[in-house]
């Protein structure tokens, strides 16, 4: 029982080889990425529109009003980036339910690299909406005594992100293999069913928390106006 994809090796050549991890990952960039070209190619205005835009439209719709609900107002800047994280763990574990097919997910390597992602995308998405000087000033505040504290917070919550989505993931595969190692079909199946749903749970909250961290970014700049404001007020 292979309870990793990186033990699964397809091709190997001295230090180069290709595991399960790297091959089912590529394999479902690749499907999302002609899937989406797929849907949007014939898009429609009018009344009757083909289910798959409708699907689509549907889930874009949701993901842009949890952005919004979570505190970053221009959603449609967000989307493009916690759109696709959300995507790509929802469906790596839907995908559990086609024979052969291993989550990349279940990978610490595959998680590792998504809470990366999240760690590049907070400060470069905070520097764009408050500049250099003010995004790293955020780090010292209320004092520079806090510098230190806020840096390890910083790769604390990255590595927490990390193994909290592998954790979970990998514990619905876990189980799912022990099971069909000593019981018939019919549990395996029901913790399959299981399996997605904690799959979908995940990809929410992964999604959900790189959104915080995002809006904590991003919100000093938007409490700067308010703030000129009242000391106009109370010098007038």
């Amino acid at each position: 029982m292979d309870l990793s994809p990186d033990s699964i090796i397809y091709w190997k050549y001295g230090f180069f080889k290709i595991n399960a991890t790297i091959a089912m990952t590529w394999g479902l960039m690749f499907v999302l990425t002609i899937g989406s070209k797929l849907i949007v190619r014939n898009l429609s205005t009018e009344i009757n529109r083909s289910r798959w835009q409708n699907l689509l439209e549907i889930i874009v719709t949701k993901i842009e009003k949890q952005i919004e609900e979570i505190g970053l107002s221009d959603s449609k800047k967000y989307i493009g980036f916690l759109g696709t994280l959300f995507l790509f763990i929802a469906v790596s574990s839907i995908c559990i339910i086609i024979p052969g097919f291993e989550p990349p997910t279940g990978s610490l390597s595959t998680t590792v690299a998504l809470a990366l992602c999240v760690f590049v995308a907070v400060p470069l998405f905070g520097i764009e909406e408050q500049g250099v000087r003010v995004y790293l000033k955020s780090y010292t505040q209320p004092t520079v005594i806090m510098l230190p504290f806020n840096i390890i917070s910083e790769i604390s919550r990255t590595l927490a992100l990390a193994v909290r989505l592998f954790g979970n993931m990998m514990s619905g595969t876990m189980i799912v293999g022990i099971l069909l190692s000593i019981t018939p079909l019919f549990f395996p199946i029901l913790m399959t069913l299981l399996g997605l749903l904690t799959g979908m749970v995940q990809a929410y909250i992964f999604s959900v928390l790189a959104a915080v961290y995002i809006a904590a970014a991003t919100r000093v700049r938007k409490l700067e106006p308010i703030a000129k404001s009242n000391v106009k007020g109370a010098k007038s």
